[in-house]
């Protein structure tokens, strides 16, 4: 970090245009919050304790779960003590923390999306070798590799941010820390900054999603071959819940980062979608869509309230 940075602190300005609402939104966004922590670690409690769900598929899915429950946490806390009236400021290394955080995170996000991806497209296009190709060695190399590569990710990017200078503007035109709204403060030119980022998050999010569109394309081309509908409709039907949970997480980042101009309202709200509405949607996407999830979180469900009336 640059030993010339004097800002101690940074000023959160919090969400645009919501002057007089603070009330209604910290009731929603705590709502969210605690619907993402709670239904994240039910899917996972059910993962962990159901031995029908203990496969390649599903190990993959509690790892999501994981992360939805860690995700929404590294912003959310702050903004609603923000919102309930409490102090906009945030510290120099918590703002670094939250830069940090919140890109290991995404960048995590985004190649587990890609190691499920490749998950199904064995499954389904390799059914008799699925279980030789996706050993539980496999799984657990490819998965500590999502979170090693997540982390180089965010250090990369919170090392660029940070060895810039901050001298003279603090107030962060955003509800948390961000690259955008913090790189606007430095007091040196951040071209270099801009540029790297601008790439390194492009070149992370365009590699994994064209690695998950030709395993998608791979899949449709297999569907197409299967005579029954009742087969193809199983089919569709397992990858129809990452698909929508891919929808939900590419959007955000096209919209926010590989946009040529910034928006600081469009990208707030883009921002909070990202981080606390699509973490608490997930388990109710994997849940209701998927038939095994469904049955067997009734039989958690059933012995932990069978338990509670003993």
């Amino acid at each position: 970090m640059n030993n010339y940075t004097s800002v101690k602190e940074f000023i959160l300005l919090g969400l645009p245009h919501t002057e007089g609402l603070e009330n209604m939104i910290f009731v929603l966004f705590l709502a969210f919050y605690l619907l993402a922590l709670l239904g994240n670690l039910l899917i996972l409690a059910t993962i962990l304790a159901s031995s029908s769900l203990h496969t390649p598929m599903y190990f993959f899915l509690g790892n999501l779960s994981v992360f939805d429950i860690f995700f929404p946490s590294v912003n959310s806390p702050k903004m609603m003590a923000s919102l309930a009236g409490r102090s906009h400021t945030i510290s120099y290394w918590g703002c670094a923390s939250q830069v940090f955080f919140y890109h290991t995170l995404g960048g995590t996000e985004c190649f587990l999306y890609t190691v499920m991806a490749y998950d199904r497209f064995v499954a389904i296009c390799h059914p008799m070798r699925y279980t030789v190709i996706m050993s539980h060695r496999v799984c657990t190399s490819l998965t500590v590799c999502t979170w090693l590569g997540g982390c180089v990710h965010g250090s990369v990017l919170a090392f660029l941010i940070f060895r810039l200078p901050y001298c003279g503007p603090n107030e962060v035109d955003s509800f948390f820390c961000d690259i955008p709204a913090v790189l606007s403060l430095a007091c040196a030119d951040t071209s270099l900054a801009q540029m790297v980022s601008f790439t390194n998050i492009g070149v992370v999010a365009l590699v994994c999603f064209l690695l998950i569109l030709t395993s998608y394309t791979r899949i449709v081309l297999s569907i197409l071959k299967i005579r029954s509908s009742e087969g193809r409709r199983r089919a569709f039907s397992t990858c129809s819940a990452h698909l929508t949970s891919i929808l939900l997480f590419y959007g955000p980042v096209f919209l926010v980062y590989l946009r040529p101009a910034s928006s600081p309202w469009l990208d707030s709200v883009v921002q909070v979608l990202n981080s606390i509405v699509t973490p608490s949607l997930n388990p109710l996407i994997y849940s209701l869509r998927n038939k095994d999830v469904k049955v067997a979180l009734r039989k958690v469900l059933f012995q932990v309230t069978h338990l509670s009336g003993l």
